[in-house]
């Protein structure tokens, strides 16, 4: 067994406190005991703020993520819109040189190759607009659509209700959800 030897930390300040009153001891309890209560409520108001900070950081790094995922799944999903513009020209001029061969010409064997391969060509463009979400917007026989038709004139007609798009001068399209060139359409209104 071992001898136990007496604390002489405790023997020294008892030493210390030798003839100090018994109600100032008490006091200098009370006073360490609040002054220590008072560094508590210091530090707990500190950590909570310091918690508070660290949901806030949190909130808002998830919120810079989700912005950074949609704008990339944007510019994947876009990344062909001014690429897109830039060719609706050449599949307007397709299609205005289908129109502009006559019918009896289409089946002459002198221009038959050329038809076919003005078709082919026509056909492969809409085919690689559809691979890219590029789609035709819709105008004739409906009501013009603010968000999708550009009104260039009103034609006076009965045969048409008003506000209904009589002639498409200029197709449009949307890549997706949004947008990529208005249709440009003469629309019905009552005649005079």
């Amino acid at each position: 067994m071992m001898d136990e030897k007496p604390d002489t930390r405790d023997d020294a300040v008892a030493e210390e406190l030798k003839g100090v009153p018994e109600d100032m001891l008490d006091q200098g309890d009370d006073a360490a005991e609040e002054g220590n209560s008072d560094e508590l409520s210091q530090l707990r108001e500190e950590l909570d703020a310091a918690k508070q900070d660290v949901l806030y950081a949190k909130a808002d790094t998830q919120n810079v993520r989700r912005r950074l995922e949609k704008e990339v799944s944007d510019a994947r999903a876009y990344a062909a819109t001014s690429f897109a513009r830039d060719i609706l020209s050449v599949a307007d001029n397709m299609r205005r040189a289908m129109d502009a061969v006559p019918a009896e010409l289409r089946e002459d064997e002198k221009f038959k190759g050329l038809v076919q391969g003005i078709e082919a060509t026509q056909r492969e463009i809409d085919k690689v607009f559809t691979q890219h979400g590029i789609t035709r917007i819709g105008a004739m026989g409906l009501p013009l659509d603010p968000n999708t038709h550009e009104a260039m004139l009103e034609v006076p007609t009965d045969d048409a209700e008003p506000g209904i798009v009589v002639q498409e001068m200029q197709a449009g399209y949307m890549i997706k959800d949004r947008l990529l060139r208005p249709a440009m359409v003469a629309v019905a209104k009552k005649p005079d």
